[in-house]
C-alpha cells in the first residue's frame, strides 16, 4: 500500500489579494496553470468556483484530466471542504487515481513585504499505484503551476 505524500509550495506574489483570488478560482486561470501539461474539464457554464453554488463536501461536478491536452489520464469528482471568499479553500475530490487527494490553497500577506502576498499550496495525496512516479509529477505540475503563477501574477522573488 503506497504511503500518503505531503508538498508545499508558496510563491510571493505582487497582485492585490482580490486579484489573485479572482485568478485562483476562475477556470482561465487554472487552466492557464496547467497547460500544456494538463487539461481538465468543467461544465460550459462554469467560468470560476463563485458560478458554483457550493455546499462543503458535496461533488461540484465530475471533471476528466488531459495529460498534454489530450491524453484521458484521470478524473477528479471536483469538491470543496471549505471556501472562505477572497482568502482561500480546502479541496478534497474523489479520484480515480488517487485514494486521497487534498489541496489546500490560501491567500496569505507577506509579514516582511507591504504590498505582496503569499500563495500557499498545501498538497497530501495518496496514489493508488506508481507512488515513486506520481509524487515526482505532482511536484513537477505545482513548480510549474507556481512559475506560471509568478509570471501573471507580477510575482517578485519567491
Amino acid at each position: 500500500m503506497s504511503k500518503q505524500i505531503s508538498l508545499r509550495f508558496e510563491s510571493r506574489l505582487g497582485a492585490p489579494p482580490a486579484h489573485i483570488w479572482r485568478w485562483i478560482t476562475s477556470v482561465e486561470g487554472i487552466a492557464t496553470e496547467l497547460r500544456p501539461v494538463l487539461r481538465m474539464t468543467t461544465p460550459r457554464r462554469v467560468q470560476s468556483i463563485e458560478d458554483l453554488a457550493v455546499q462543503p463536501g458535496k461533488r461540484l461536478f465530475r471533471s476528466y484530466v488531459f495529460l498534454l491536452g489530450v491524453l484521458p489520464i484521470d478524473f477528479s469528482d471536483m469538491t470543496l471542504l471549505e471556501i472562505e471568499p477572497g482568502r482561500g479553500f480546502v479541496e478534497q475530490s474523489p479520484m480515480g487515481s488517487m485514494k486521497l487527494w487534498r489541496h489546500v490553497r490560501r491567500i496569505l500577506p507577506c509579514a516582511d513585504q507591504p504590498g505582496m502576498h503569499r500563495l500557499v499550496d498545501e498538497l497530501t495525496f495518496q496514489p493508488r499505484w506508481m507512488a515513486p512516479m506520481v509524487g515526482w509529477f505532482i511536484r513537477r505540475v505545482f513548480l510549474h503551476r507556481h512559475r506560471v503563477l509568478r509570471a501573471h501574477l507580477d510575482g517578485g522573488q519567491n
